[in-house]
């Protein structure tokens, strides 16, 4: 059995946890305001997209999507 897989927003705030940067750093260096940051951290709310990316980007995780798989016919 698989284990569950974490949605990309408790991996996002596992990360920010995990880092050495504080909250605060992380929101300057993303760009992010810092009211919804902390919203965002304790469950409340979502980021968009553009966000998460920026926190991605800052906290040196690699963001990869799966869809589903197209057969080529032929």
């Amino acid at each position: 059995m698989r284990p569950k897989r974490l949605h990309l927003s408790e991996q996002i705030r596992r990360a920010v946890d995990a880092s050495d940067l504080s909250r605060y750093r992380i929101c300057k260096k993303a760009g992010i305001d810092q009211s919804a940051f902390s919203r965002f951290m304790a469950g409340k709310v979502g980021l968009l997209q553009q966000n998460l990316d920026r926190l991605a980007d800052v906290l040196g995780l690699d963001v990869v999507t799966r869809g589903a798989s197209r057969k080529s016919k032929g």
